[in-house]
């Protein structure tokens, strides 16, 4: 398993490089121990190179103020976490996959933006890695596409495009972290596990408060017996505000959650969403579920 994946050769010129001085590392054991002389920015001592059986497991030794430290390691005894790498490059995939099923990763892979979607739409993954440019449909246009959905399962975004607006376009488009090709093996595993630890939504699949109800699978709303009819912004909006009941929401909140803005526009956007979706929650006769506490947010309540 390369230490440094390398970017498509297809891609050299108009893409970042490895770092110079970077060795041309020939078999398994060179290249997993330079991955940990790259981490631990020690040299390293083969023999601390403990081996695993036939040598697909290792965890690299270093001698740091007289205590001995894993500078990489695998454990069996982890919980396996569902991952979905995109990724149309098969020998970049495989090595990536063979990686994170060491580290006890079960990785599904898609070949191409159409396969891509088609799995990560089923929800079974916990975290996706999307290249960003592939064929059929591109890595942002998937990821545009599941945040227009709702679905809100996060995504570290990989591409060779490394330059500053590549990287916030990437964020803007719903990505939750940004990884630049060539990049080192631990890093993306570091990554991975980092968005892994952040709070889950709640994977229920019917949400109630009070008397109204949104399910997510049949995409429908209901209060009491009456059907909502909802656009898809407005389904998301709810389903937020669902989550997070009797919670004061701001709208800079709204706009980064519910519109994947990672900045705070000047703009009535959620003011006009908002009063649509009061219009339909809470008919005349009803008593009013959503209140706007003026000039600090929203708030979501079942009725007295």
């Amino acid at each position: 398993m390369p230490g440094i994946m390398p970017a498509r050769t297809e891609r050299a010129a108009s893409e970042a490089g490895a770092e110079p001085g970077t060795p041309s590392l020939q078999s398994n054991r060179e290249r997993r121990i330079f991955v940990a002389r790259r981490l631990a920015d020690l040299p390293i001592d083969n023999s601390r190179i403990v081996w695993k059986g036939d040598g697909a497991r290792m965890s690299a030794l270093e001698t740091v103020g007289g205590e001995t430290i894993s500078a990489i390691g695998a454990s069996g005894n982890e919980s396996m976490a569902r991952l979905l790498l995109i990724e149309d490059d098969k020998e970049t995939a495989d090595e990536i996959r063979a990686e994170l099923g060491d580290r006890g990763f079960d990785v599904d892979w898609a070949a191409n933006g159409i396969e891509g979607l088609d799995k990560a739409r089923s929800g079974d993954a916990e975290a996706m890695i999307i290249d960003r440019l592939l064929p059929g449909m591109d890595g942002l246009t998937i990821i545009e596409a599941l945040r227009h959905e709702g679905m809100r399962t996060p995504v570290l975004v990989l591409s060779a495009l490394g330059a500053v607006d590549d990287r916030v376009r990437g964020l803007r488009a719903g990505g939750d972290d940004y990884l630049t090709k060539p990049f080192a093996t631990v890093e993306l595993i570091a990554r991975i596990e980092a968005l892994l630890r952040r709070p889950a939504e709640s994977r229920d699949t019917v949400l109630r408060v009070g008397p109204l109800e949104l399910d997510l699978i049949e995409r429908t709303a209901k209060r009491g017996d009456r059907t909502i009819d909802l656009l898809p912004r407005e389904f998301r909006l709810l389903e937020y505000m669902m989550r997070r009941k009797e919670q004061m929401l701001t709208r800079a909140m709204l706009l980064e959650e519910v519109w994947n803005y990672k900045f705070v526009p000047q703009t009535n956007l959620v003011d006009v969403h908002m009063g649509r979706l009061r219009r339909k929650v809470d008919e005349p006769h009803e008593p009013p579920m959503i209140h706007n506490v003026r000039g600090v947010g929203f708030i979501l309540r079942a009725p007295a």
